[in-house]
């Protein structure tokens, strides 16, 4: 069964009814497997069918009882499934798994002992390579085409990243640890072997899965090799949605899913949108319908309204800036709070100007999109020892955490673990390990530690809380604001202490991981309101009362850089879709028509005058309505000025010649 479930139509209300009609019918809740893209939404959806079978247990007690056993996300539950299989496709149980930056860290060492580094020409450096190789992974695409199609830069080094990445998959071998794509890659292995396919597909029932438009072609071959008859698969989604192509996904998936199984798969979809009034829907329709493909459908509501979408026009960002400021606060006087107002934008970058400007009238505002909780070194310095604990063969987490310790570098952190990882199993003898004289002492505690932290009874979170106050006790040697870092360490062993195990924490804690809320101006989460500043990618699934879009323009919707192909340009006019559709009340269209370009010569700026986007072309301008700000002064309205003038000017300017 195909869902095409329209912004705003209630999809998540409606995957949990039917999750929850199943089990009511008999399905048998241990084999129904729920498949969402973030750990929020699958705990929401087990909420709400708890919710739903709840009020349906008074006839049936034991459905009150009934709980989803097997929902998370892709990687989740790929990883679940790993752990499982371990023994028969050649794994660890005890595999660790890498976040990106690790999987950087280690594509890099590889980079460096293939001798890529030190090439005369400039060579992909590590997060590149890691792009490059995901995408590859994800999208199921030649390398070649990857290159050329989204690297072309890159092309001429084909050889040398083909023998790189394998060298790269070698090392994560012999160091039992697994990449972020290595859990949907190896998952995808394991079901393409038609006997553990029909046994892994037999765990389940049924498969429901959320937001399809978002799945790549490695999730879309794991639901067919598991489903291939397509019975029991539900897949729920929205292709004018679809805005996800630099992560892999591809539209095409949901597109051409109901023509994957003989016969085709059924087809419902959701038209009626319960947030939005009518004019902003008829807007937002008229800009998907010009899309060269999609699955037709026109959402409608309840909602009446005679207040139109705005394309406000301005002089430059500056005027825009302040055309926001002025809206913004005019709605809160109206009783609108700022945290039902939502301000986005294509790239992170286009905020700048109103971000100035809202710092200089003391408007709180939280950006979303900012920097991730456990990028921060401290952090990832207290995950890296408890990932080595774990997996004492896991090169990148030893490198960083041996050198920790005062008196140890790259040379000696280096042979260590060379001794390590050629030791046999359970013979690593840490505190025999060869350090100089100057750490001796202060290593043979670290082994200790390492020891106690990996012995298979130790107690958790206790073990996770003995290996804290150790790094705190670093701390203040490796950083200056050693008081203020000690408190993310805090919450992350806060966070820590709601797992059931190390393993259950280190793995859910990389797939899912917690994101600050970050580039705020004053102390937002203390005031009692602040402005919500978001990309476009970071808004879908969200909505506010009022949205107001900046720069809707060509070169920002579609960005200059999604235009080499039609495809991009299809994924741009959806992006402005779901901005569009994120409004309830009031939307606004902000389109500057002039921008400032700074000259790197030094020679003054310059300013190139914009068009509106070629999304809304002037036969869809009826749907909106159309203003200039600011609006000229009274007094200038009536006479033009050139005729209040009293003065004879030209008189003068003809008599300096006299």
């Amino acid at each position: 069964m195909l869902v095409i479930a329209g912004a705003g139509s209630g999809k998540t209300n409606t995957l949990a009814h039917r999750v929850a009609r199943l089990i009511i019918d008999g399905a048998d809740p241990g084999r129904i497997l729920l498949l969402t893209f973030s750990r929020r939404a699958a705990d929401e959806m087990g909420r709400r069918v708890q919710r739903i079978l709840g009020q349906a247990a008074a006839d049936t007690p034991w459905l009150a009882q009934a709980s989803l056993q097997w929902s998370g996300t892709f990687h989740g539950i790929g990883a679940r499934l790993l752990r499982e299989y371990a023994g028969r496709i050649g794994l660890d149980p005890a595999f660790t798994i890498h976040d990106r930056e690790d999987s950087a860290d280690l594509m890099n060492l590889a980079r460096h002992e293939a001798g890529l580094s030190g090439r005369s020409k400039r060579f992909p450096q590590k997060n590149t390579c890691l792009a490059i190789y995901s995408a590859v992974v994800n999208t199921r695409a030649p390398l070649k085409d990857v290159l050329q199609s989204t690297f072309p830069w890159c092309a001429e080094w084909e050889a040398d990243l083909k023998a790189l990445f394998r060298a790269y998959v070698a090392a994560k071998q012999a160091q039992q640890v697994l990449d972020y794509d290595d859990l949907l890659l190896y998952w995808a292995h394991m079901v393409a072997e038609p006997a553990l396919a029909a046994e892994v597909g037999g765990l389940f029932q049924h498969v429901l899965v959320d937001e399809y438009q978002d799945t790549n072609h490695l999730q879309a071959e794991i639901l067919l090799a598991m489903k291939p008859d397509g019975r029991g698969l539900t897949v729920v989604g929205d292709d004018a949605q679809s805005i996800y192509a630099f992560r892999g996904a591809t539209v095409r998936n949901i597109l051409d899913f109901p023509t994957r199984f003989d016969p085709p798969a059924h087809q419902i979809t959701l038209a009626q949108n319960y947030r939005s009034t009518q004019p902003i829907l008829d807007a937002a329709n008229a800009v998907i319908a010009q899309a060269s493909e999609r699955y037709s459908k026109d959402l409608w509501s309840d909602r009446r309204s005679d207040a139109k979408p705005q394309i406000v026009s301005v002089r430059d960002d500056a005027d825009q800036a302040a055309f926001v400021v002025e809206r913004v606060l005019a709605r809160r006087e109206d009783g609108l709070k700022l945290r039902q107002q939502a301000v986005l934008f294509r790239a992170a970058s286009h905020s700048a100007r109103l971000e100035m400007e809202l710092t200089r009238r003391n408007i709180p505002f939280v950006k979303f999109g900012g920097l991730k909780f456990l990028e921060a070194a401290h952090v990832k310095d207290v995950l890296a020892l408890q990932r080595w604990a774990e997996n004492l063969r896991d090169r990148v987490s030893g490198f960083r955490v041996v050198q920790l310790l005062a008196g140890i570098g790259p040379k000696t952190a280096a042979r260590i673990l060379d001794n390590v990882c050629t030791a046999p199993d359970g013979c690593a003898l840490l505190a025999e390990q060869p350090v100089p004289d100057a750490a001796r002492q202060a290593w043979a505690e670290f082994a200790a530690l390492v020891e106690q932290l990996g012995r298979p009874d130790a107690p958790w979170p206790t073990s996770f809380e003995l290996a804290c106050r150790w790094y705190e006790a670093q701390m203040p040697r490796l950083y200056d604001d050693a008081v203020v870092r000690q408190g993310d360490i805090q919450q992350l062993g806060r966070i820590a202490a709601t797992y059931p195990s190390r393993q259950r924490f280190l793995t859910e804690l990389t797939l899912d991981p917690p994101s600050a809320t970050s580039d705020e101006a004053g102390m937002p989460l203390l005031d009692e309101d602040y402005l919500i500043l978001s990309t476009l990618h970071s808004a879908k699934g969200q909505e506010w009362n009022a949205v107001t879009l900046l720069n809707v323009v060509d070169g920002c919707i579609p960005s200059d850089i999604s235009t080499r192909h039609t495809l991009e340009i299809e994924e741009e006019r959806r992006l402005l879709y779901v901005g569009m559709t994120r409004a309830k009340d009031h939307l606004e269209l902000v389109v500057p028509q002039r921008f400032y370009v700074t000259q790197q010569q030094g020679l003054g700026d310059r300013h190139v005058y914009a068009g509106r986007t070629r999304f809304i072309p002037n036969r869809l301008l009826s749907h909106f309505e159309q203003l200039s700000w600011p609006a000229p002064p009274p007094e200038l309205r009536g006479t033009p000025a050139s005729r209040q003038a009293a003065l004879d000017l030209a008189a003068k300017m003809r008599g300096m010649w006299d």
